[in-house]
């Protein structure tokens, strides 16, 4: 609130000419939320479920299960960088989550001499596995000084291909992993908090809320997350500073993989059948997020809650292109120039900041 009267009395302190200008940087700088507004209001126009409470239960599931992949991705942003291996990496997760998770009476079962695994053990074998594709990102970004556009290319090919291997072991021949047990896709798709009404809040959604509170936690009271800051800011000052730079963006890539293995982990039961394709483009739709929520690819610049937001308008926006009846071909072109939009207002106010 006091923000809100202070940019007031700052407006009011202002010359004609100066409010002109006020006002025009105001609406650039938030054309993006404008506009998401106005088609949030016309897809209501055009579609009135569009707003219904079915219709939001099913926006807020869908964000919670795309937010560990923003919060990963986040960090890399944060660091100037990008990754472009998350979705990959989050296929791989949810294919590997799928083999050791099938019910025992499927007929087309990847490993027939064993039964669905404990839960616990397939969240610590995605999480790894996560890990050591963001380890290997973050140490050549580190080590080498490549370019983190040009390492997860490469990592994103290289888990491609592991997967599409994957997916041929035991005679799969590259079949979609389905028939899940039970007792996982109720852990995952399950609900401990009682129905109200019409409403029912999966699982997976307080396991999205409890990353993220864990996530904020570490972004804003660790020197880790002071350090990742620092780091994305500038890497030559935070390293005469006493920050370990190697360390750090090692750590933030390492993090950010663990995070794609549980999106993977939840998408496994999320979409119940697991092929090639799963996690495809999930990295464009979670970097748009990031940078609708604030995060800035100069660096050093994000909030957790601005990751949330931008993570919920997206969805939005997903959602109305559904009630919509937009062609398919149409909302890769939207989803494109999203992203055009918000990086252009985004370093925008960089240069005018500078």
């Amino acid at each position: 609130m006091n923000g809100i009267q202070s940019k007031i009395a700052h407006y009011k302190s202002l010359d004609a000419a100066e409010k002109k200008a006020y006002i025009k940087d105001s609406l650039i700088n938030n054309a993006l939320y404008i506009l998401l507004i106005i088609a949030v209001i016309y897809t209501y126009t055009q579609n009135h479920r569009f707003l219904s409470s079915g219709s939001l239960i099913n926006i807020v599931t869908l964000s919670a299960a795309n937010l560990p992949i923003a919060l990963g991705i986040a960090g890399c942003i944060v660091l100037t960088g990008t990754d472009l291996s998350a979705g990959r990496v989050v296929g791989i997760t949810a294919c590997i989550t799928a083999a050791l998770e099938q019910s025992t009476s499927y007929a087309s079962k990847m490993f027939p001499e064993i039964g669905p695994v404990p839960v616990p053990i397939v969240i610590l074998i995605v999480l790894l596995v996560g890990a050591v594709v963001g380890f290997v990102n973050g140490f050549f970004v580190a080590k080498f000084s490549l370019h983190p556009f040009i390492v997860t290319l490469a990592t994103q090919l290289i888990v491609y291909g592991l997967l599409l291997i994957f997916l041929t072991i035991n005679g799969n021949n590259g079949q979609p992993l389905s028939g899940l047990d039970e007792g996982f896709n109720g852990f995952v798709k399950g609900n401990i908090i009682p129905t109200i009404g019409n409403v029912t809040i999966p699982n997976y959604v307080i396991i999205a809320a409890v990353v993220a509170v864990i996530m904020w936690i570490v972004w804003n009271k660790t020197s880790f997350g002071k350090n990742m800051f620092a780091v994305g800011s500038n890497p030559d000052a935070a390293n005469v500073s006493g920050v370990n730079v190697m360390k750090t963006i090692i750590g933030v890539h390492t993090l950010a993989g663990a995070l794609y293995g549980l999106t993977g982990f939840i998408e496994s039961s999320r979409i119940g059948s697991n092929s090639a394709t799963t996690g495809q483009n999930y990295e464009s739709d979670a970097i748009a997020a990031c940078v609708i929520g604030g995060v800035s690819f100069v660096g050093g610049t994000g909030k957790i809650s601005g990751i949330i937001l931008g993570v919920f308008l997206l969805r939005i926006i997903f959602v109305a292109f559904t009630f919509l009846s937009i062609d398919q071909n149409m909302q890769y072109i939207i989803k494109g120039c999203i992203i055009l939009i918000a990086c252009s207002i985004d370093m925008r106010k960089y240069l005018v900041r500078k």
